[in-house]
């Protein structure tokens, strides 16, 4: 079984890098994530995974260090994680049958050498009804999700569907982490 580190406390991405047969360590990089003036979706997401790969590799010298950030994105603007069951109720009335993007920044470290890639997935609601939507809310499990809601929860039926990387919804796209690992010579399958 091989080691892994990850950059970050979610147990989400943990639990999709241990699906691999990988012993997953999580070294939380406590990162300033606050969006730089006119920085888009896609240079957020690759500055913050990438200064988070670059905070655990410093203190990690020679382990595969994987990092991650996801911001879900719809009209433009970055919908993160909603602050309580209201802002999570307004996240889902915005997204109810509309498409929007999900995007993730992936850094792997190892032995100072870096491979980086940011992967962009459209993901299209189905119309809401209220009551489902207070529904979903109630459940709570929207509340520390980007964009409020689990494609792998019961936020999987809010969705009509999905163009792109079904694991990138979830906060890491297993096949690039597989892809950009043996750019750097390891093989996690």
């Amino acid at each position: 079984m091989r080691d892994v580190l990850l950059a970050s406390a979610s147990p989400r991405r943990r639990e999709l890098l241990a699906g691999l047969g990988l012993n997953v360590v999580a070294h939380a990089a406590d990162i300033d994530e606050t969006v730089a003036e006119g920085e888009t979706s896609e240079d957020l997401v690759a500055r913050l995974a990438a200064t988070k790969a670059a905070f655990v590799a410093a203190r990690k010298p020679g382990e595969l260090v994987i990092a991650a950030d996801t911001v879900v994105v719809i009209d433009g603007a970055i919908t993160n994680k909603p602050a309580d069951a209201a802002e999570n109720r307004s996240f889902l009335e915005r997204l109810s049958g509309r498409t929007h993007e999900v995007f993730t920044g992936h850094a792997l470290r190892l032995g100072g050498r870096s491979d980086d890639v940011v992967v962009r997935t459209l993901v299209e609601f189905r119309p809401l009804e209220e009551e489902e939507i207070e529904n979903y809310v109630s459940t709570g499990e929207g509340l520390d999700k980007a964009g409020g809601y689990a494609i792998q929860g019961r936020g999987a039926a809010l969705i009509r569907r999905i163009e792109g990387c079904y694991s990138n919804v979830v906060g890491l796209s297993l096949p690039t982490v597989v892809e950009s690992a043996r750019r750097l010579g390891v093989r996690l399958v």
